[in-house]
Formats: C-alpha cells, sequence, structure tokens
C-alpha cells in the first residue's frame, strides 16, 4: 500500500492545488463595511479550514491560507503564527513598504505540500489592511511573521512562492527537505 502523498491528504481537507485557476487570479477586494458579513464568513470558512489543517499537520513555523486556496476568489487570508500569538486577519493587504534588506529561507506550501523552496524574501514589510468597519490598518512585519504574511499575500496577488524563487533554484521533494519542524534562523541585528 502507497503512503498518500501530502499535497493528497491537503486536497482532501479542501485545499485547492497548485494548477488551478483560481490560484493564478487576483482576489476580489471587499468592500467594507457594505460586504461585512461576506467578509466575516470568508474568515470563519478560513479558520474551519486551519483547524481541519492543523489537526493532521503540525506547524513549527506558524502557518498561513488564503481566501482562493480554499476555493473563494476574495481578498483575505489568516496567518497563525507559532505558540500563542494570536492569529492575524488580513482582509484587502496590500504592502506599502519593504526592507531593503533580504534574507532566503525555505518555504512550503499547502497547494503543492510535496516541495518546499528557498525563497528570498525582505526581512520587514508594512501591510495597509481594512477593518470590517472600513478603517484603513497599517502594521510592521518583520521576519518569520513578514515571510508568513508576504507569502500569503502573493496568493491573494494570484503568485505562488515559485515565482519569488531565483532562476535556476528548483522547489526540492519534501524527503530531501532536512529541516522539516525547524524555526527559521534569522541573524541577530
Amino acid at each position: 500500500m502507497t503512503q498518500e502523498r501530502p499535497s493528497q491528504r491537503m486536497r482532501d481537507l479542501g485545499v485547492v492545488q497548485s494548477g488551478a485557476g483560481i490560484l493564478a487570479t487576483p482576489a476580489r477586494p471587499f468592500t467594507l463595511p457594505a460586504e461585512r458579513e461576506e467578509a466575516e464568513r470568508v474568515v470563519d470558512d478560513l479558520f474551519a479550514a486551519i483547524d481541519r489543517i492543523s489537526q493532521v499537520h503540525p506547524f513549527a513555523k506558524g502557518m498561513g491560507i488564503a481566501a482562493p486556496q480554499i476555493g473563494i476568489g476574495r481578498a483575505v487570508a489568516i496567518v497563525q503564527p507559532t505558540g500563542d500569538a494570536p492569529a492575524i486577519t488580513l482582509i484587502n493587504p496590500r504592502i506599502t513598504d519593504r526592507s531593503g534588506g533580504t534574507d532566503e529561507q525555505y518555504e512550503g506550501c499547502l497547494s503543492f505540500f510535496d516541495v518546499r523552496g528557498l525563497v528570498p524574501r525582505p526581512l520587514t514589510i508594512t501591510v495597509e489592511t481594512t477593518a470590517l468597519t472600513g478603517e484603513t490598518v497599517t502594521t510592521l512585519y518583520e521576519r518569520g511573521l513578514a515571510r508568513l504574511v508576504h507569502h500569503e499575500i502573493d496568493h491573494l496577488d494570484g503568485l505562488l512562492y515559485t515565482a519569488r524563487m531565483r532562476n535556476g533554484v528548483n522547489p526540492i521533494p519534501v524527503e530531501e527537505y532536512r529541516q522539516t519542524g525547524q524555526s527559521w534562523s534569522y541573524e541577530t541585528t
């Protein structure tokens, strides 16, 4: 009997897989507060997906999921940091500033979970989101949290992390990925 591939497990949990058109299409923003009920419903669906997924796979580095990954083409994503930190809800997120400093770390993606890729990302990003009440909120994210948030915003822009990888660098099979379960490491500054 063959063991189920990680990507098949994610598909079975309701995660849209690479190759689906919705993952390559920019998500439609919410008009808030007019679409508040719709936004709340999608946020609830995302939290339900996180709950299902985290019951079958531990995420030592935190995790995130964007609405297109559950088949909803709207601009909302959830990032669950490591530990007891509260989840971050990103509605209509837009990166308004990024640090000049970058680093490369391995990332995985629920939409093609059989591989991991070495992805360069800014060490710091500033993100504007929309509150359910319609106000704009600006937040600064650093290091691992910046990486998670940036990854999810890319999903909402119709990009997979492979679009960010350097030329000539390819994802590696999860079996070859040797840092499974370890946190990203950052130089102290």
